[in-house]
């Protein structure tokens, strides 16, 4: 009968979660995200989380916008809404999240909320399509 398919998210999220200071400029973080093979960055003020850099957000936010990547930090384009999802959650929860929110990716936290991975709209999209949608 084959493989049962995917359910969790923690099956299937990402576990590799780069943080970097909300001072970085953009084009340090732009060389991490392709050095590290990612598209997003959990964004830190001190010891905390404040945000999510994507690399679409350095396209669209600031690229686009002429914000010059050198002088530019991910603190000035850094989106504030931290959306978790836990790590036991079906990977369908996860995509009602994002639909809910209109957002390609979730932070995937333990039962404790630390965070031990991030989930995207890629990581799902290559799960059968019975999952996914």
């Amino acid at each position: 009968m084959g493989r049962p398919l995917v359910t969790s998210v923690a099956e299937v999220m990402t576990r590799q979660v780069v943080y970097l200071p909300e001072a970085t400029m953009l084009d340090e973080a732009a060389q991490v995200m392709r050095d590290r093979s990612i598209g997003d960055v959990v964004v830190t003020r001190g010891p905390t989380m404040i945000g999510v850099v994507t690399d679409r957000d350095i396209v669209v936010r600031a690229i686009a916008e002429d914000l010059p990547p050198k002088t530019t930090s991910l603190g000035e384009i850094t989106s504030h809404e931290l959306i978790m999802v836990e790590q036991s959650a079906t990977v369908d929860e996860a995509v009602q999240a994002m639909r809910e929110r209109n957002v390609r990716r979730l932070l995937v936290c333990d039962a404790d909320r630390k965070v031990v991975g991030i989930l995207s709209l890629s990581d799902v999209a290559l799960l059968p399509s019975s999952t996914a949608a």
